[in-house]
């Protein structure tokens, strides 16, 4: 099929991986079939079946190079193609051909043994990236000072934890020095130094001219760090190109997909997406304002948010969210600007800090922010962008998405009397 594009100089120069009329197509079964009972109860059941088209004829060209970045929403057919690209998966149809070595790190403990330890999971991954035994382990101290895991090298990687897993792969990765390095959004598992940390190795890499192809929902850094970028919408390629026109046309699917935040006031056809401000900072802080990943449950949620106008704000709103796990808005809090003013003028920036009341049971969450301004016209112009993923942690498990004070008090009152 065909697409829209806009030819950048930077495209210019040797292929690193070319794409043609890839086709994949997966059989979901309508019902499963996981216990022996239902097997016992239900022998002759039919196993009905649909289809599901995970791309649809996709061709796209990387240059040797390039910063390469590919959006989109979920189920999109990001995580297809990428196994496709590191043949985890056979394409039902199509080609693809790479010139250089591929490093990739698409998917946490993907090739890492849970029953060996560290340093034998850094040489068995050193050699399965195309490193001979020798080369994997004279880099074993480098790869164990980029994760920062010196002292627990021999402990079962089975034992570590989701941040410890990310960063002994993608340390794994940096040193197998490839022509190629594939990189999925599990980065957002880390913490903020250690994100730092993988943004230096990429402009490093780019420097060197190495390829980077980097799959995200963060388009703050497909603005930024990107040559070019692509986005996917229902496994077909909806645009290739600029990356302000990527991240554009990404926040309109999003738009329709997701909560505007408050919209009670305003329809969604009085809505329009569009760009309106770029993420300088965003982190999650203790009482004395250090960055963390996790907070207590029943603790205040404190923020520090820096934001860049990209085009003047008029009557700019901000709508901080948290959505669980399950992307579920647990709470929403919209703030305007506080010193009476009613615009912002392009290029100027704007601080969202302060605390919030925390009343999330224990578990994983993410942080967005909205920013809304009003156009000519009366409507709105709507940005929604990820500021950072955390945790909140507690002693127990608890049931539902928040924790609420209640006075309530049960008491036996005997049998009821004639």
């Amino acid at each position: 099929m065909g697409y829209d594009e806009i030819p950048r100089p930077l495209t210019e120069g040797p292929l690193a991986i070319e794409v043609r009329g890839l086709e994949k197509t997966f059989q979901v079964p309508d019902h499963r079939v996981d216990t022996l009972k239902e097997r016992a109860t239900r022998p002759f059941a039919s196993g009905h079946s649909r289809e599901l088209r995970a791309l649809r004829g996709v061709s796209f060209d990387i240059h040797r190079g390039e910063f390469f970045g590919i959006a989109g929403l979920n189920g999109s057919g990001k995580s297809t193609l990428l196994k496709i690209l590191t043949s985890i998966y056979r394409a039902d149809a199509g080609r693809v051909r790479m010139a250089g070595r591929l490093a990739p790190f698409i998917e946490l403990g993907v090739g890492f043994d849970p029953e060996l330890t560290a340093r034998e999971n850094c040489e068995l991954n050193g050699v399965l990236m195309g490193l001979s035994r020798r080369e994997a382990r004279s880099r074993l101290d480098a790869v164990l000072d980029f994760a920062e895991l010196r002292d627990f090298v021999e402990l079962k990687v089975k034992n570590y934890s989701s941040g410890m897993m990310v960063r002994l792969a993608f340390a794994v990765m940096v040193q197998a020095d490839a022509d190629i390095m594939l990189v999925d959004e599990v980065l957002a598992v880390g913490d903020a130094a250690f994100a730092q940390r993988c943004m230096d190795v990429f402009h490093e890499r780019r420097r060197r001219g190495k390829t980077i192809v980097l799959v995200t929902h963060d388009m703050a850094t497909v603005r930024t760090m990107c040559d070019r970028a692509m986005l996917l919408d229902h496994g077909e390629l909806a645009f290739i190109g600029d990356p302000d026109e990527t991240a554009r046309r990404y926040h309109r699917l999003n738009f329709s997909e997701l909560h505007l935040g408050e919209r009670a006031a305003e329809s969604a056809e009085t809505a329009i997406p569009d760009i309106n401000a770029a993420l300088i900072e965003a982190r999650l802080t203790d009482e004395h304002g250090n960055a963390v990943e996790r907070v207590r449950k029943g603790s205040p949620i404190r923020i520090e948010v820096v934001l860049e106008a990209r085009q003047e704000l008029v009557s700019p709103t901000f709508v901080l969210q948290a959505m669980n796990d399950a992307s579920v808005v647990v709470f929403s809090v919209t703030r305007e600007l506080g010193d009476g003013r009613d615009r912002v003028a392009a290029g100027e920036r704007v601080r969202l800090s302060g605390r919030v009341e925390n009343p999330l049971v224990p578990g994983r969450y993410a942080a967005d922010c909205w920013v809304r301004r009003r156009v000519g016209d009366g409507s709105l112009a709507v940005q929604g962008m990820r500021l950072f993923n955390f945790d909140v942690e507690g002693p127990e498990p608890s049931d539902g998405v928040v924790s609420v004070d209640a006075d309530l008090e049960a008491v036996a009152i005997g049998p009821e009397q004639p």
